[in-house]
């Protein structure tokens, strides 16, 4: 793609980009840390204030939730920015790394920890809720550890090919992107409205999603990549149609749509993964027995 004059330093023999392109990727990479950030503070707001017994709706949780939300949106702009404008380097790639283990590694685990462990109610006995806030902190660092290690694998692969791969003309990624996991972290945090969980029945259950999005991270499962899509090409009116209905649904409901979308890509890899497994399961059972002479 030829980059605009603006972009280009003429000065040089080469149409290389000027300094200043290279800050356009890494002012989205800034905000994207300011948003892991501002989520982590936001969450021991939301704690504190639920700590002094105002156990309703928490404005906090909800800030922290829209941030890592807005920050997955940020994390998927920088990049594409940065090949649009020629200016990808091994910097920006490593500090991009580091921001999302702020804001998808770091930021989602404090959230979740706080809204969906911390206040459970007083029908469990004291030692019981004690094992309970224990399982939660490693479950919480667990996600936290699949996550980095998710994205160090990423770092290091040069073509990563998923267990399961799909049709070539298509990019996947290998396991869960930790963007996906905070993301629906947050946006089960947000579509909850924001109160934080009191039942211990339902931290458990939430506690178990967050060891299976942990797993996924760490997994060789295949998910569906947008790199591949061209936000520059032509649409059609049909693709415009249903972009307009999308953001349309998402301004007025949110909770709902925001809520499933996260779920629906989380599911789609497992859900692949599993329909491959019964395929295979399925053409071996009803394949030919070899004949074998009387």
């Amino acid at each position: 793609m030829k980059l605009p004059d603006q972009l280009l330093d003429k000065n040089s023999p080469d149409p290389r980009p000027r300094r200043a392109a290279y800050a356009l990727p890494m002012l989205f990479t800034a905000g994207n840390v300011f948003l892991g950030f501002l989520a982590i503070m936001r969450a021991f707001q939301g704690a504190l204030q639920a700590a002094s017994g105002q156990l309703g709706f928490n404005p906090h949780f909800e800030v922290a939730a829209k941030a890592i939300g807005v920050a997955v949106v940020l994390d998927g702009l920088d990049g594409r920015i940065a090949r649009l404008t020629g200016t990808t380097s091994d910097f920006g790639r490593e500090m991009d790394s580091l921001a999302d283990v702020i804001s998808f590694g770091v930021a989602p685990a404090v959230l979740a920890l706080a809204w969906g462990a911390q206040f459970v109610d007083g029908t469990l006995d004291p030692l019981t809720r004690e094992y309970l806030r224990r399982a939660a902190y490693f479950i919480g660092f667990l996600f936290l550890l699949c996550g980095a290690v998710r994205l160090a694998r990423f770092n290091v692969q040069k073509n990563p090919v998923p267990k399961n791969p799909g049709p070539p003309d298509r990019k996947y990624f290998v396991g869960l992107p930790i963007p996906a996991a905070a993301g629906l972290v947050a946006a089960v945090v947000y579509a909850s409205g924001s109160a934080p969980i009191e039942s211990w029945v339902l931290s458990v259950f939430w506690l178990a999603l967050l060891a299976v999005l942990a797993f996924l991270m760490v997994s060789t499962w295949r998910y569906r990549s947008l790199k591949d899509v061209q936000l520059l090409k032509p649409l059609s009116p049909l693709t415009v149609i249903l972009w307009g209905a999308l953001f349309y649904l998402i301004w007025n409901f949110s909770h709902p749509v925001l809520l499933g979308i996260a779920c629906f890509y989380v599911a789609s890899g497992v859900v692949v993964r599993i329909g491959g497994i019964l395929r295979r399961h399925w053409r071996h059972s009803h394949a030919a027995p070899e004949h074998q002479p009387g």
